[in-house]
């Protein structure tokens, strides 16, 4: 999705510069003209992933309105904009909250690079809030993604769910995120901190599931060298998650089923049973009560079960939610493959929601790590989903700019004085035999590069590979002497 920056400045002419420059890299702009319209604009809930934030506006100063949101609780980072670099007054804005600063006039470059610099840290944090709330166990229905009815539904019969320890079997398709909502029932009940402990059932060895589950006591069969807890003393006072409870042996089923009831479990080889305080949460994606008429699975079980049935739809069921789960992709693996993706096209976006999405939440988070892994652009392109748009990467194609008619003359001519001299344009080695200086070799090289393309800046800025405000930052520093023919 397009990231949308707030320009907070009482300067429209400064507004409109800073418009142009970011509308040009891909991102959406609006304006307030003080910070009292900044404040209405973000507690009216329009758009605002960046706030750029002049300090010294009439009405509510810069200040004021950075602390003004901090203590109202928007997170969005702000970077401020300042025509004078006082020290005291970074520092103020910095401890106020502010993720970066500059002084105005900045040229494009700086402007971009703080803005992309700001979103990735905010994809930092949010990953680190993620994966600590994983970790302890305090995920909750309000972090799931997804505003359609049919995520609504879940997140509504899931939140009733956790407030009491009835047992609950989740539904769906593969690839749906059953597990996800396992987590958020349990961060959202009183067991929220305690052990949250996940087992797939079908990836499990018939001969070592009890074992596995119910844990086993030393030489209680060969190979048992040392006692194991077992999975569920392992989530004593929290959730186990039984994920493809339906590929449970028959046998296995029958103590799962006494665990349930009793609420005590008989590891391999115990004299007497161990009294546990779990609360299950199981999941399936195959119909139970079609493997209880063929057989395979008991029916007292499935109805032990069954309590409190929680259906995931597929991805095909919520379109809707597609681009707000690129979204959290996107910022996930920017994190983890150290890439600056501001998001998807729109054209990406309309392709990505029409797909029927087999693998359901899975597969589209696959697809999106695959782009953006080869991504090359700010924003996620069709080419970048081959198997699903069908659209192969373009080729790359040389540089639509050519040199000015001029320029070409200018650089024959100097290429055939270097010629006729016998000498080669930039010197490496002194008169001695040894190496130059890489700050004299740099200011030949920018001489001859002025000379080549007839003081033509841009051009000689793009054929040395480097901004138009460094190059002008070297001239200055260097004492070159330069007749500037193109300032922009």
């Amino acid at each position: 999705m397009t990231k949308t920056v707030l320009v907070v400045d009482d300067d429209p002419t400064q507004r409109r510069l800073i418009q142009a420059v970011l509308e040009r890299e891909g991102f959406a702009v609006c304006h307030a003209e003080n910070g009292d319209a900044a404040m209405a604009h973000l507690a009216a809930g329009a758009p605002a992933d960046v706030v750029l934030l002049d300090l010294v506006m009439p009405g509510m100063p810069g200040q004021e309105a950075l602390k003004e949101m901090r203590a109202r609780g928007y997170a969005q980072p702000v970077i401020v904009l300042t025509a004078s670099g006082g020290v005291d007054t970074v520092v103020k804005a910095m401890q106020a909250g502010a993720t970066d600063f500059f002084i105005k006039p900045a040229s494009p470059e700086r402007i971009t690079v703080s803005i992309r610099n700001a979103l990735s840290m905010g994809d930092l944090k949010g990953e680190v809030d993620r994966l600590n709330k994983r970790v302890s166990g305090r995920t909750t229905f309000s972090d799931l993604i997804g505003t359609s009815p049919a995520m609504t539904m879940v997140k509504r019969i899931g939140e009733r769910a956790a407030k009491s320890a009835i047992p609950v079997l989740i539904t769906g398709e593969s690839g749906v995120g059953k597990e996800l909502i396992a987590r958020a029932v349990h961060g959202s009940s009183d067991r929220a901190g305690k052990p949250f402990v996940a087992v797939n059932c079908g990836a499990i060895p018939e001969n070592l599931v009890e074992s596995i589950l119910f844990g086993h006591e030393k030489g209680s069969f060969t190979g048992a060298t040392d006692k194991h807890l077992g999975k569920f003393k392992e989530a004593d006072g929290g959730t186990l998650f039984l994920d493809e409870v339906g590929e449970l042996p028959l046998d296995v089923q029958v103590k799962l089923l006494r665990a349930l009831q009793e609420g005590e479990i008989d590891p391999i080889g115990a004299k007497r049973s161990v009294k546990i305080d779990v609360r299950i949460v199981s999941a399936t994606n195959r119909d139970l009560s079609a493997a209880v008429a063929q057989g395979l699975f008991r029916e007292d079980l499935y109805y032990r079960l069954n309590v409190f049935p929680v259906e995931a739809p597929s991805l095909r069921e919520r379109r809707e939610d597609i681009p707000a789960l690129v979204e959290a992709f996107v910022r996930r693996f920017n994190v983890e493959e150290g890439k600056r993706v501001v998001g998807a096209s729109p054209e990406t976006l309309r392709i990505l929601c029409a797909f029927d999405w087999p693998g359901n939440v899975r597969q589209l988070e696959n697809a999106v790590y695959r782009a953006i892994v080869l991504a090359d652009a700010p924003y996620l392109q069709p080419y970048d989903f081959p198997a699903i748009s069908g659209v192969v990467a373009p080729p790359l194609e040389p540089s639509p700019i050519e040199p000015l008619p001029e320029m070409i003359q200018a650089a024959a001519a100097v290429q055939a004085e270097a010629g006729a001299a016998g000498e080669a344009p930039v010197r490496i080695l002194d008169g001695h035999g040894h190496l130059r200086t890489l700050e004299e070799i740099e200011r030949d090289l920018i001489q001859h590069a002025i000379e080549v393309y007839a003081g033509h800046m841009s051009e000689v800025a793009r054929r040395l590979g480097i901004g138009r405000s460094t190059l002008y930052r070297k001239v200055r520093e260097q004492g070159i002497d330069v007749d500037v023919k193109e300032a922009s």
